[in-house]
């Protein structure tokens, strides 16, 4: 989807960088991310202090709740992956929400990125699977006889790649799709503020995206971490 106007495309075209701009809008806006994240994690502690100041207050719910979340599925074993997790849903949610500020453009809507996420991901579910079971983890994939190996193996093999699919896909459709409805209705009715509607909806979606993505990644790592039957 072509924008109209994009804030940061139009600022690297002024310093001669229009072609990379063009070309790669969704590497721009993942930095701007990036860069908001790190901007209120040094502001939230900066000054920790035991009665917090707003924006360590909201990290202290935020980091808290999905932390808690996450040891209630995967145990108190997987406390040490929440960092991991729990930067995949920040990082997703502001990216899916940056989106719906005019000027910007959700790094999410692209498919380079979702995948980029999900490749992290599942590649990751892997190394936890070798760090808990070392050379035992290959028993994940092959089921509990021999002779089974002809079916298992492949059912397995295509059920990991269709994980970084499904990741990759979901996200990426759900908020490119979002992006079109809302280009649209700014299209047709933008002065009669026509799209607000769907941008309050599109605030529920980010926050759902995320989360199930968070959620998946949870799950993946819990599996990786049990031993195979």
């Amino acid at each position: 989807m072509e924008h109209p106007y994009l804030f940061f495309v139009k600022l690297f075209e002024l310093i001669g960088l229009g072609h990379f701009a063009h070309t790669s809008v969704h590497v721009i806006y993942m930095w701007v991310v990036m860069g908001i994240l790190i901007g209120f994690g040094w502001l939230a502690g900066k000054n920790t202090q035991l009665v917090p100041e707003p924006v360590q207050n909201v990290f202290e719910v935020l980091i808290s709740g999905l932390e808690e979340f996450m040891v209630g599925i995967c145990g108190e074993e997987g406390r040490w992956l929440f960092p991991l997790a729990a930067t995949i849903f920040i990082f997703v949610f502001l990216g899916n929400l940056i989106g719906l500020v005019p000027g910007f453009f959700p790094p999410t809507a692209s498919l380079n990125t979702t995948a980029a996420l999900a490749l992290v991901t599942v590649i990751w579910t892997h190394v936890i699977g070798v760090k808990y079971h070392g050379f035992n983890y290959y028993k994940h994939f092959i089921g509990p006889v021999w002779w089974m190996i002809p079916i298992i193996l492949p059912i397995e093999i295509i059920g990991h790649v269709a994980r970084i699919l499904s990741l990759s896909f979901r996200l990426f459709g759900n908020m490119m799709g979002h992006e079109l409805v809302l280009g649209i209705l700014f299209a047709l009715a933008g002065a009669f503020f026509a799209p607000l509607p769907i941008m309050a909806l599109g605030i529920f979606v980010a926050l759902v995206q995320a989360f199930v993505f968070f959620l998946l990644a949870v799950m993946y790592f819990t599996g990786a971490m049990e031993h195979a039957h």
